[in-house]
């Protein structure tokens, strides 16, 4: 089936999932890729109801539909509606509002705000190290800027300033693949264990003057890009493509989500390092991966989504 599946264009796309059942059949196969299994013990042998709607497992007795126990849940929404919801989250550079998103796929504001907030948790980035050359850098989101170290003040302050800006750490090789996590603070403390987590030992680390990366030769191949002095490009050695990510993302938020939660600012941050690492990808090869993602991805039920962090 995914041989079979090309579109260059959203009428291309609802051409070919023109109907529930085409949808269904299509989350079926991509659910049972690996053989039929039930989805609340993980038997192999499960029965189908009439109308193919429900399952029943032989050993636990339960029944579950093709939703269950993953990020769609126990979800009453047409499949079609979801899968359009994952194409234009999924392939719309700066992302779409709530609201918009309410209006294109024929449902509320809040039902559209908790559809995007599953899909983006299916946008998890990866996980093998990367190599090469990777330029690090951190950014700053929301709030006012005050309390921020003079250097980085001097780019994120506006006005008189203020607090609580939360930061956001990166990672970008120069083949274009992004890694990018919220962080409590901009200190090597903080930072290092992250890059060495994220980057093979023994790669180039491109950064700027930020003490937050001293340190970092003893374990990667340092060069450091000095802003301060009016350095932007020196040689090979410049920040420029992450920082272009920072751009983009900051016009999605400014342009388009206006303010996110702190609690919610890493699955929007997923959200727009997923967008990028996949921006020359075919339109279809996209899709397929976040519906793969999301029926292999736990639920993610409202009360979760909505509770304050402890």
């Amino acid at each position: 089936m995914k041989a079979q599946l090309e579109f260059k264009t959203l009428t291309d796309f609802t051409d070919h999932f023109r109907n529930e059942e085409t949808c269904v059949k299509h989350y079926t196969a991509t659910r049972f890729a690996d053989g039929e299994f039930c989805a609340h013990c993980g038997h192999k042998e499960i029965y189908s109801f009439k109308g193919g709607k429900r399952y029943r497992c032989k050993s636990c007795k339960k029944d579950f539909t093709i939703k269950t126990g993953t990020l769609f849940g126990e979800s009453k929404l047409p499949l079609r509606k979801w899968f359009i919801a994952i194409y234009l989250l999924s392939t719309t550079s700066k992302g779409m509002s709530s609201v918009q998103l309410a209006k294109h796929v024929g449902v509320t504001q809040k039902t559209a705000w908790f559809m995007a907030h599953r899909i983006r948790a299916a946008h998890h980035q990866k996980t093998e190290k990367l190599t090469g050359t990777v330029e690090v850098d951190e950014t700053f989101i929301g709030g006012k800027a005050k309390n921020i170290h003079a250097k980085k003040r001097r780019e994120v302050i506006t006005g008189t300033g203020g607090i609580n800006k939360t930061p956001i750490f990166g990672m970008k090789t120069r083949d274009g693949e992004i890694r990018a996590t919220v962080v409590t603070d901009a200190t090597s403390a903080t930072l290092h264990p992250i890059i060495r987590e994220n980057v093979a030992e023994g790669a180039t680390i491109y950064s700027d003057e930020w003490r937050g990366y001293a340190g970092l030769n003893k374990d990667f191949s340092r060069g450091i890009i000095r802003h301060s002095l009016g350095e932007f490009v020196k040689g090979d050695c410049h920040t420029n493509g992450i920082e272009s990510f920072w751009a983009l993302f900051k016009r999605g938020y400014h342009g388009v989500y206006h303010q996110m939660s702190k609690k919610h600012l890493q699955r929007y941050v997923n959200e727009y390092a997923f967008r990028f690492n996949h921006k020359t990808n075919p339109m279809q090869r996209v899709f397929l991966d976040v519906v793969q993602r999301v029926a292999n991805t736990a639920q993610l039920p409202y009360k979760t989504l909505t509770q304050e962090p402890a």
